[in-house]
C-alpha cells in the first residue's frame, strides 16, 4: 500500500513578493480590472476596481499609522463576510502589521482569549454590540467601526501621512514574514493561534494557478461568491487566490441570502462547506411532492449514475438518454437556480457525502473536495479537476507532501506549511516531525488518492477493546435532511450509541413530506413517528460498519448544538466533550440497566 505522495512546486515566487506587493502588481497591470463587485440595498451589483480597492486599502492603512499601529503589531478583523473586511486585511499588511481575524459570532470570552494572547491594541469590529463587547474586556482594545462609513473615519485621520512613510513600512517585507494569526477552531482546549506567513499564502496560490490537476477553475475569466467567514482560513486563501488569479468576488454576507446572490452574482468557482451542498440538495428535494417528488428523485438518481459512470468508461447509450430526460425535467432548472455558470465547487472543512457529491458533478457541477487545516493554509489536497474518485480527497496540491505515520496518522509539510503556534512553542513541537506536521487526522491511500478514515483523538475503544471510528457513522446521519448533527458515543461502554439533533430550518419541509404536522424541535424530538423514521437513518448509518461497530441505541436531543453553549466551534464543528457533558443524564440513561435490551430503533 502506497504510504506517501509528492507534488513538486511548480511556481518560483520572488522573496519581495508578499501580499502588499501583490497587490500592488495585479494593480499596477490592469487598474481598471474588477476586484469586487458589491451588492447595494435594491439587490444591484456594483463594480469595484483594483485601483479603487487599494485606494481604499492605502487610505485606511495611512490612517492606521495615525493611530498609532506600529509594523509589528497584531491587529483583530471581526466581522461577516464584505469588502471592508478585505479593505481592513490589506491595509494591516500594508503597515507592516499582522492580521488576526476573530469569528463574528464569537462570545467574550473567546474574544478576551485571542486579544490577550495575541496582544491585539485594536480590533476592527462590524456591529455596535461586537465593539461594546470588545471595549468591555479587561484587557479592552481600541475598538475601529469595520463599516464603509468607519473605514471613511479612520482613513481621514490619516492625511498627513505620506505615501513615502507608507511604503516604508513594507520595504523590507519577505515572504518569511508573519501575516496573519488564525486561531483554530479549538474543539478541544483553548483555541491556538496558528501563524501564517506571507509565503504560506502567495506561494500556495500561486501554486494552485499552475497546477495541471487543480487550477482550471481559475483560468480564464471567473467570477467567486464568497460566503464563508473570511475569518476562516479557507475564505481567506480564497480572497487571495481570487486576487492572484484575476477572479471578481462577490461579498455574500448573510447565508440567508445565498440563494438570491447565486442567481444574480452567477460565480463560476465558489468555496464551501458540503453542509452547504446537502442543504441545496434536499431543499429542492423537499420542495416537491407527489409525481414532481418522483420525478425530481429519478433524475438526481439519473445524475448520480452518470457521475458514477464518468469514473469507468463513461455513461451509455440509454443512460444518455436518460439524462436528456432528467436534464430537461429538473436538472437544467437546478443549474438556472445556481446561476447558470457554476462550474465548480470546493468542497472543504468536513467529509463531503458521495452521494451528494455524485450528483452535483452529475449535473454538471465539478466538486473537488478538498482536504486541508489552518495549519497547512487550508487545502493541502484535492480531487482533480478531472480523473475525479468520489469519496477520497485526492492527492497534494502542487508544493504540498504527504505522508503516513505507522499508526495511519497523515503528516504533511509544503509551502503552505504554517509558521508554528502563536506564543507557544511546546504545541508546536507537539505536533511537528522532523518537518512534518501531524495533522490528528488519519487516513489511507488506494490508487494515488487518499481517503480521510477518522480523527485519531475520536477513536472510540469498547469496553471489549473493539476500536470504533466515529466519523463514518456520523458523516452517514449528517447527511439525511431531518438531522443537523450527530454525537457517536461508545468510549468505555459495552456497545455503541449516538445522539443526534434536528435541523430546525429544514424539518418543517420533512415533516410535511412524511404527512406529519409541523412542530418546534422539542416536540419532534418526541414525536413517535419522527423517532420510526429517524430510526431508519441510524440503520442506514449501519450499513457502513461491522456489527460490533453499529449504533445499537440513540436518543432525539430537544434542541440544536449551539455555538453560545460552546458545543460548536465558530467553523461548525462538534465539540464532543462539551455535547457529552451538556446531555450526560441523556447519555447515561441509554446505558442503564433499565434501559431494556438495546434496539436501533429505541429513542
Amino acid at each position: 500500500m502506497q504510504s506517501s505522495m509528492t507534488s513538486p512546486a511548480l511556481a518560483t515566487v520572488d522573496d519581495r513578493l508578499d501580499l502588499t506587493a501583490l497587490l500592488r502588481a495585479r494593480t499596477a497591470a490592469d487598474p481598471a480590472a474588477p476586484f469586487a463587485e458589491v451588492k447595494d440595498e435594491s439587490g444591484v451589483w456594483h463594480t469595484v476596481t483594483r485601483a479603487d480597492f487599494e485606494r481604499r486599502v492605502r487610505a485606511v492603512a495611512k490612517g492606521l499609522i495615525a493611530a498609532g499601529v506600529s509594523a509589528g503589531d497584531r491587529v483583530g478583523v471581526m466581522g461577516d463576510t464584505s469588502l471592508e473586511w478585505s479593505v481592513m486585511d490589506f491595509a494591516v499588511l500594508a503597515v507592516g502589521g499582522v492580521t488576526v481575524p476573530i469569528y463574528p459570532s464569537s462570545s467574550a470570552a473567546q474574544c478576551a482569549w485571542i486579544v490577550e494572547d495575541a496582544g491585539l491594541g485594536f480590533v476592527a469590529a462590524e456591529t455596535a454590540e461586537q465593539r461594546a463587547m470588545l471595549t468591555g474586556l479587561e484587557h479592552a482594545p481600541t475598538a475601529l467601526a469595520l463599516t464603509a462609513e468607519g473605514l471613511e473615519a479612520v482613513a481621514a485621520k490619516g492625511e498627513e501621512v505620506t505615501d513615502d512613510a507608507l511604503d516604508a513600512r513594507t520595504a523590507d517585507v519577505v515572504l518569511d514574514d508573519l501575516a496573519s494569526i488564525i486561531y483554530t477552531s479549538g474543539t478541544t482546549g483553548r483555541p491556538k493561534g496558528a501563524m501564517l506567513t506571507h509565503g504560506n499564502l502567495v506561494a500556495h496560490c500561486a501554486n494552485i494557478e499552475l497546477d495541471p490537476h487543480f487550477g482550471a477553475f481559475v483560468q480564464g475569466q471567473t467570477r467567486v461568491l464568497l460566503f464563508l467567514p473570511l475569518a476562516h482560513v479557507f475564505a481567506r486563501l480564497a480572497m487571495v487566490l481570487a486576487l492572484s488569479s484575476g477572479a471578481v468576488i462577490g461579498y455574500t454576507p448573510n447565508h440567508r441570502t445565498l440563494a438570491a446572490d447565486l442567481a444574480s452574482f452567477r460565480p463560476t468557482w465558489m468555496p464551501l462547506v458540503p453542509r452547504v451542498l446537502e442543504t441545496i440538495y434536499n431543499r429542492a428535494d423537499g420542495a416537491q411532492t407527489g409525481v414532481k417528488k418522483r420525478i425530481f428523485r429519478w433524475s438526481a438518481w439519473v445524475a448520480r449514475e452518470v457521475s458514477k459512470a464518468q469514473e469507468s468508461r463513461g455513461p451509455g447509450i440509454v443512460l444518455k438518454s436518460q439524462y436528456a430526460v432528467a436534464n430537461a425535467l429538473v436538472l437544467k432548472k437546478i443549474r438556472h437556480l445556481l446561476g447558470g455558470q457554476l462550474g465548480y465547487v470546493l468542497a472543504g472543512g468536513a467529509k463531503l457525502t458521495p452521494s451528494i457529491g455524485h450528483f452535483f458533478r452529475g449535473l454538471g457541477v465539478t466538486v473537488m473536495q478538498g482536504y486541508g487545516l489552518t495549519e497547512t493554509t487550508a487545502a493541502h489536497m484535492g480531487t482533480p479537476s478531472t480523473g475525479q474518485v468520489m469519496g477520497t480527497v485526492g492527492h497534494p496540491i502542487a508544493g504540498c507532501e504527504i505522508t503516513l505515520a505507522e499508526d495511519g496518522e497523515i503528516l504533511a509539510r509544503g509551502v503552505n506549511l504554517f509558521a508554528g503556534y502563536w506564543n507557544a512553542p511546546e504545541a508546536t513541537a507537539a505536533v511537528m516531525r522532523d518537518g512534518w506536521f501531524a495533522t490528528g487526522d488519519l487516513g489511507e491511500i488506494h490508487d494515488g488518492n487518499l481517503t480521510i478514515t477518522g480523527r485519531k483523538k475520536e477513536i472510540l475503544v469498547l469496553s471489549s477493546g473493539k476500536n470504533v471510528q466515529p466519523a463514518t457513522l456520523e458523516d452517514s446521519l449528517r447527511s439525511h435532511p431531518a438531522i443537523q448533527d450527530s454525537v457517536v458515543i461508545g468510549d468505555g461502554r459495552h456497545f455503541v450509541s449516538a445522539v443526534v439533533t434536528l435541523d430546525p430550518v429544514l424539518l418543517p419541509t420533512w415533516l410535511a413530506a412524511h404527512d406529519l404536522p409541523d412542530m418546534p424541535v422539542e416536540e419532534a424530538a418526541r414525536h413517535e413517528r419522527v423517532r420510526e423514521l429517524i430510526g431508519r437513518a441510524i440503520t442506514t448509518a449501519n450499513e457502513h460498519v461491522s456489527r460490533a461497530e453499529a449504533i445499537r441505541e440513540f436518543r432525539i436531543l430537544p434542541r440544536e448544538f449551539t455555538e453560545a453553549r460552546e458545543e460548536m466551534t465558530a467553523s461548525l464543528k462538534v465539540r464532543r466533550e462539551t455535547v457529552m457533558e451538556h446531555f450526560a443524564e441523556v447519555i447515561e440513561a441509554i446505558y442503564a440497566p433499565a434501559g431494556g435490551a438495546p434496539k436501533a430503533a429505541r429513542s
